[in-house]
């Protein structure tokens, strides 16, 4: 396979470097200056999904295009979660892989997203990493989820039926204390005092 798309897209003048295990791809595109990736989701030492994932967290926003014989839709959702910009399910025509490869390239490097901050609170939606005064905390996928909303609308206060619009699948079976819950293991992760209660209206993260 990779043979042969080497020798498909320098027919097509694109100039190609390839590997042929996920290490090896990984460090290429790290210290590579490439304006796209095609990258299989299979292989040897290290999947697709964690390459993509690793480039993102190091701030690399190259397009990435995933390849795979997985067609599932969550298969799909969990490599476009993961950072890639498309995906292509095998077996794929090269006339359609060179399309998408032309429209990444028209669309160019997304940009970075920016690292949100409340007082000494910081949250990267890059990486999915979270300080507390410098310090890394330890969040759970939820609990990030629920900062990042809170986050990105500090100061002003929001009531739990929109925290479970944003934050929770609305097709889930979410228990109706669901939010308080979460407040409350949030609040030990980042501090009482920068969560606060405002009685029968919601909450507000102090901007």
């Amino acid at each position: 396979m990779v043979a042969a798309l080497r020798r498909g897209l320098r027919a097509e003048g694109f100039v190609v470097e390839s590997a042929t295990d996920g290490p090896a791809g990984l460090r290429l595109a790290q210290h590579g200056d490439f304006d796209a990736v095609v990258l299989d989701v299979m292989l040897p030492g290290l999947s697709g999904y964690e390459v993509v994932r690793r480039l993102r967290a190091h701030g690399n926003w190259v397009p990435v295009l995933m390849l795979s014989a997985k067609d599932g839709e969550y298969d799909q959702a969990d490599g476009l979660d993961d950072g890639a910009d498309d995906y292509l399910t095998k077996p794929f025509s090269f006339v359609i892989l060179l399309a998408r490869i032309r429209a990444l390239l028209r669309r160019g490097a997304r940009v970075r997203p920016v690292v949100l901050t409340a007082g000494d609170l910081k949250l990267d939606p890059a990486s999915r990493e979270v300080w507390v005064n410098g310090v890394l905390a330890d969040l759970t996928p939820r609990e990030f989820l629920l900062l990042e909303y809170l986050i990105r609308n500090a100061g002003r206060v929001i009531g739990k039926a929109e925290l479970l619009d944003h934050v929770w699948d609305s097709a889930a079976d979410v228990a109706p204390n669901a939010v308080e819950v979460y407040v409350g293991y949030l609040r030990r992760k980042i501090g009482n005092d920068r969560l606060i209660t405002v009685r029968g209206f919601g909450y507000r993260l102090a901007a």
